[in-house]
C-alpha cells in the first residue's frame, strides 16, 4: 500500500495503535503457569474491544488470535495447552484490520529467571530491528534494511533467519512489495516510495539461519535449533525518514 491521504494514514495510524497496545498487554500478562491459549484470548479480547478483527484468523483460517511461539518455536505458533514456564522465550505476533485496514508487530519476551546471553539477545534483537529501521526513507533503497541489520548481527556474533522476510502491508495483511530481506541480499533492486507502508522485522539468532516445518500446518521451527527473537513494526516510508505505526499509546 502507498498512502495517498490523510484519512488512509489516520485509518492505519489506529490499527497501528491496536495492535501496539495489544502486544503490550499480552507482554503484561506473560507469567510462569498461564498457557498459550489464554494468552492468546487476552489478546483476541482487547482487539475485538476495540473493533478490530484478528488478521492470520481473517484471512488465512489461522487456529488463534495471534501467533505465539515459544523457544524452540520462531514463528506461527499455535495458541494451545502449552505452559509457559520460568526461562522460557516467548514470541508474540500480533497483526489485525480495522474499517479495511491492517498493521502488524511483533517483540520477544524473556520469563524470568533469564540467563545474560538471552537478556542480551533481546536487548539486540531490538537493536537490530532499529538498524534497519534507520535505513528507511523516500527513494531508498529496500537493500539497505537488509544490508543494516547483516552488519549489526555480524558485528555482535548473530546469524539471521533468512526465509523469513517482512512484507509490504496496509489493505491486506501481505502484499506489495513481497519478500523484504532483513538481511544483506544482492538482488534486491527496489526502491522506497513516499507513502510506502511495510514491515521490519529481522529474526535474530543464537545460530540458526531458516525456519523449518513442524508437525502442524503452521508452526514454524529454527534451523539449526537454536534461541531466536523477532521484533516488529508497521511503517511509512517518509521523506523524513520511518513513521513507525506500530507504537503503543503509552
Amino acid at each position: 500500500m502507498t498512502v495517498s491521504s490523510d484519512d488512509e494514514l489516520a485509518a492505519l495510524r489506529r490499527i497501528g495503535r491496536i495492535v501496539a497496545d495489544t502486544l503490550e498487554a499480552m507482554g503484561r500478562t506473560i507469567e510462569p503457569g498461564i498457557t498459550t491459549r489464554e494468552l492468546d484470548r487476552v489478546g483476541r479480547s482487547f482487539l475485538e474491544a476495540a473493533g478490530a478483527r484478528p488478521a492470520p484468523e481473517m484471512v488465512y483460517g489461522f487456529p488463534g488470535a495471534t501467533c505465539i511461539s515459544v523457544n524452540e518455536e520462531i514463528a506461527h505458533g499455535i495458541p494451545g495447552d502449552r505452559r509457559i514456564a520460568p526461562g522460557d522465550l516467548v514470541n508474540i505476533d500480533v497483526s489485525a484490520e480495522k474499517d479495511g485496514y491492517f498493521s502488524d508487530t511483533g517483540a520477544s519476551f524473556a520469563v524470568p529467571p533469564v540467563t545474560r546471553a538471552v537478556e542480551r539477545l533481546c536487548r539486540d534483537g531490538r537493536r537490530a530491528m532499529w538498524a534497519g529501521l534507520r535505513q528507511i526513507g523516500t527513494d531508498k533503497p529496500l537493500a539497505e534494511i537488509g544490508r543494516a541489520v547483516g552488519a549489526f548481527a555480524r558485528k555482535n556474533g548473530y546469524t539471521l533467519v533468512r526465509n523469513l522476510a517482512s512484507h509490504g502491508v496496509g489493505l491486506s495483511l501481505h502484499e506489495e512489495p513481497t519478500e523484504i530481506a532483513t538481511w544483506p541480499d544482492a538482488s534486491e533492486r527496489r526502491i522506497m516510495t513516499e507513502g510506502l507502508v511495510f514491515t521490519v522485522e529481522p529474526f535474530l539468532s543464537l545460530g540458526a539461519e531458516f525456519a523449518e516445518d513442524g508437525d502442524d500446518p503452521w508452526t514454524l521451527y529454527s534451523r539449526p535449533k537454536a534461541l531466536t527473537v523477532q521484533y516488529e513494526h508497521t511503517v511509512v516510508a517518509t521523506r523524513s525518514g520511518p513513521l513507525v505505526l506500530t507504537m503503543p499509546s503509552q
